[in-house]
């Protein structure tokens, strides 16, 4: 019988799989089929926040496309074919302080399974974990927002632990 809190183990809250396209149409639209097929999931277009003519980009147009991932199994095999891709290794920077964890990947045909296909093309994208605690809810719920204490927040190497001990994960100090 094992006397750890359950509160303090740290879960996966969500998986965000991003394509930056840069412009709308048909590339726009190539892309969102990617992450469909990668993810299972149904992407949502994101849009420019601000105008900026040197990328060509307008404030309002739409830029790339988004998978949110919620449901443990489909971010766990998800996240293992992602890791198997980059070789479970990954730069130890790329864990934020507060345990997140932010990586990309070049081409969605490194993935298993995945077949190139000349009318797609090749795209690359960004893989955002989100670590928390159980009980973060707090500072996000509409009614009765709190600020969640320093000791219940997870810390850069309470996430590289974490995430080497859950996916065999070998991250470098440089």
């Amino acid at each position: 019988m094992s006397n750890v809190n359950p509160m303090l183990k740290p879960r996966i809250t969500k998986v965000t799989c991003h394509i930056g396209v840069g412009e709308g149409g048909a590339r726009l639209q190539l892309a969102e089929q990617v992450l469909s097929l990668i993810t299972d999931g149904n992407p949502i277009r994101t849009i420019g926040k601000t105008t900026n003519r040197e990328l060509k980009i307008r404030e309002g147009a739409p830029i790339g496309c988004k998978v949110t991932m919620r449901n443990p199994e489909k971010i766990k095999k998800f996240l293992e074919d992602a890791f198997w891709v980059r070789e479970k290794t990954l730069p130890a920077y790329n864990v934020d302080l507060q345990g997140n964890l932010s990586f990309g990947i070049a081409d969605y045909t490194d993935f298993p399974e995945m077949k190139y296909d000349p009318d797609i093309g090749i795209f690359g994208m960004d893989i955002n974990v989100v670590l928390e605690r159980p009980g973060h809810r707090v500072s996000r719920r509409r009614r009765l927002k709190a600020k969640v204490p320093k000791s219940h927040r997870i810390t850069r190497t309470q996430g590289q632990a974490w995430f080497k001990e859950q996916f065999g994960l070998t991250l470098l100090e440089e």
